[in-house]
């Protein structure tokens, strides 16, 4: 061990005795001792470094006390999406389960338990629904907390990370074997998902957590710990993957590729997070999923296109059931795309009053989805009704004034709780201006807008 791990891991101040109200000798005597015995460990410890550097002793600001670009992290880290699960499951993970695979939320824990059991093969995988826009030259950090089932059977497999079924990069356990994995859709093949760039412990170019490392400390994943990863995508930057132990940022591998890769690594860095555990044999374990967070880390730019998806021809005979006056979705070939409603602006043309309000993903009859202003979203005009769904926006307007005057954005920048999202049965998030008549026996005729943000790149 080197003597600046010496320093962090075992050298700490020592107690002082609590004061006493009135003075005491005996208490100065034992508060001079143990400063002095202080002091000499002080001395003895720089005597030591000066052995070891010669005069200068260096001083210097990088490994995890710098963000993936280099810049100290100090600098304005933008929460893009935590998670924690209080009070239930959190609901920004979608959940699939196949075979014995089970998901139980744990109250007095915080956490979900996901189960596989002996009786047969079976899998798990929570997914969030959103997934985080990444911006070229701002590292990306994402911390995931986790414990893992302390088992060595070859046939039971649990991952955590940011990654999907096409990128991201993951740490994995298949028996007794830990791993990271940059999962790519680039390289080696492009279009055609890889797990190539796999990495054994007893591989890794940092800290193997194996008890050799400058750390010292030994990975016991049947104790809960914290994983973090950040990247410097831009295509071809790096990405550190390791654990934080006792408050240290431990990098045990860094994937390169800068200098090295012909291609991008991986086809994009905008991804959800994802825990999953795989029984191929009939095997039971848990992976108990906790807490997780993606930061962009020295901001977020606010800078978006604007795009609208409306209704030009009058909706008549509003009367008091809702009726669907324009909806948005993810294009099915891009799910992967970052949009959020921004405004609702809707124009009685007909004297009444009338409720409008913005559902997520009600179910709609009839609707026949066309392109909008971004490639990347469909909206739909055409639909005859709309029940269920949740609200997310209510307005109240007459003829002589038209709602959406607030935008749908948080002060601080986008209200990312928005976004439209997609589960992993690859069907998108809808969100739908629906209006109703609120007085009177007489019917209503409106147009309407949905303003969104589209921040895919």
């Amino acid at each position: 061990m080197t003597i600046w791990s010496t320093i962090t891991k075992k050298f700490r101040a020592p107690p002082l005795p609590k004061p006493t109200l009135e003075y005491d000798s005996t208490y100065l005597d034992n508060l001079v001792n143990i400063l002095r015995l202080y002091f000499n460990q002080l001395d003895n410890l720089l005597g030591q470094i000066v052995a070891t550097t010669g005069s200068a002793v260096p001083v210097s600001i990088g490994g995890t006390n710098v963000d993936a670009f280099g810049r100290v992290r100090v600098s304005q880290p933008y929460t893009l999406f935590d998670s924690q699960s209080r009070y239930e499951a959190d609901p920004q993970f979608d959940t699939t389960t196949t075979g014995t695979g089970s998901a139980t939320y744990a109250s007095n824990e915080a956490a979900v338990n996901m189960a596989v059991t002996a009786g047969g093969v079976g899998s798990v995988i929570k997914q969030t629904y959103r997934v985080f826009p990444y911006q070229p030259g701002k590292g990306l950090l994402v911390l995931a907390t986790f414990v893992m089932d302390g088992g060595t059977n070859s046939g039971l497999t649990q991952r955590a990370g940011y990654y999907n079924t096409q990128n991201g990069v993951f740490f994995q356990k298949v028996g007794n074997v830990y791993s990271f994995v940059l999962r790519s859709n680039s390289i080696p093949t492009p279009g055609t998902p890889s797990d190539i760039r796999t990495v054994n412990q007893d591989d890794w170019n940092g800290d193997k957590l194996d008890g050799t490392g400058d750390s010292g400390y030994i990975l016991d994943l049947s104790k809960a710990q914290i994983l973090w990863m950040d990247f410097e995508w831009l295509g071809v930057g790096s990405v550190r993957c390791g654990f934080i132990i006792d408050g240290q940022y431990i990098v045990c591998h860094t994937f390169n590729n800068a200098n090295d890769v012909t291609t991008v690594y991986m086809s994009t860095a905008t991804l959800p997070v994802r825990y999953e555990i795989v029984s191929s044999s009939a095997v039971a374990g848990t992976l108990k999923q906790i807490c997780s967070s993606v930061v962009s880390e020295g901001g977020y730019e606010q800078y978006s296109f604007g795009h609208i998806a409306r209704r030009t021809t009058v909706l008549g005979t509003i009367g008091s059931t809702f009726l669907p006056l324009v909806s948005i979705r993810l294009k099915s070939t891009r799910l992967g795309a970052v949009v959020l409603p921004q405004r609702v602006q809707v124009l009685p043309t007909t004297s009444q009053n009338y409720e409008v309000a913005l559902v997520k993903n009600p179910t709609l009859t009839g609707a026949s989805w066309v392109a909008t202003t971004s490639n990347n979203v469909e909206m739909d005009v055409t639909a005859t009704a709309v029940t269920g769904g949740t609200i997310v926006q209510t307005d109240y307007v007459t003829s002589s004034g038209s709602g959406g005057t607030t935008p749908l954005a948080d002060p601080a920048g986008y209200n990312w709780d928005l976004q439209l999202g997609s589960s992993l049965a690859s069907v998108s998030d809808i969100y739908t201006i629906q209006i109703r008549t609120v007085s009177g026996a007489t019917t209503g005729d409106a147009v309407g807008s949905l303003t969104f943000w589209d921040l895919t790149g």
